[in-house]
């Protein structure tokens, strides 16, 4: 199960994002988005989860969570719709 998580800290690191999600199930990637120009975080990412179900639960768990001071948004990511050219 993919994870779209946004109002990350911008000091936190894909290590620390992955150890908040393994209290729910096995997280198999992260991936914090990174300015091109600067390498800084975006304060958005991914975490892709093997079991939807304990992605479930981490998703209700984690949304609106604080971490390190900023309120989490947590929610299902859904693949991208191809747009018309």
């Amino acid at each position: 199960m993919n994870i779209y998580v946004s109002n990350i800290p911008f000091t936190l690191s894909e290590m620390e994002l992955k150890n908040v999600f393994t209290r729910y199930g096995e997280v198999l990637s992260v991936k914090i988005i990174k300015d091109k120009q600067t390498g800084r975080s975006r304060g958005f990412g991914f975490v892709e989860m093997e079991n939807e179900e304990e992605g479930l639960e981490a998703v209700e768990k984690l949304n609106g969570a604080e971490l390190n001071g900023r309120e989490l948004k947590v929610k299902q990511a859904y693949p991208r719709e191809e747009q018309d050219r």
